[in-house]
């Protein structure tokens, strides 16, 4: 019984793994997530000792974030305007209810 269940499973694997992979690709961002180009707006209210050329949306909280590269290790900061505020995204939820 525990072989039929390894083959079955197995199977299942080796099948998904075939599987073709929908994907949606933006016109404004890269294979990797980050914005070919950043909006406008954006632009304009990011504060200026930041690396805008490595910019994507943090999908868990819908912020800007952008890549750090410092002496020890590369990271992802959130993107900050010059008053020191995240600048973030409009959630759907948040647009429904205003």
């Amino acid at each position: 019984m525990s072989v039929r269940v390894w083959i079955a499973g197995c199977a299942v694997l080796a099948l998904a793994a075939c599987a073709d992979v929908q994907t949606t690709t933006d016109k404004m961002t890269t294979d990797d997530g980050f914005f070919k180009e950043l909006p406008e707006g954006v632009r304009l209210v990011a504060a200026k000792n930041q690396d805008l050329t490595a910019v994507k949306i943090d999908p868990s909280n819908g912020c800007y974030v952008y890549r750090y590269r410092g002496p020890v290790e590369t990271t992802f900061l959130p993107l900050r305007a010059d008053n020191g505020r995240p600048i973030c995204t409009q959630t759907i939820a948040a647009a429904a209810a205003g």
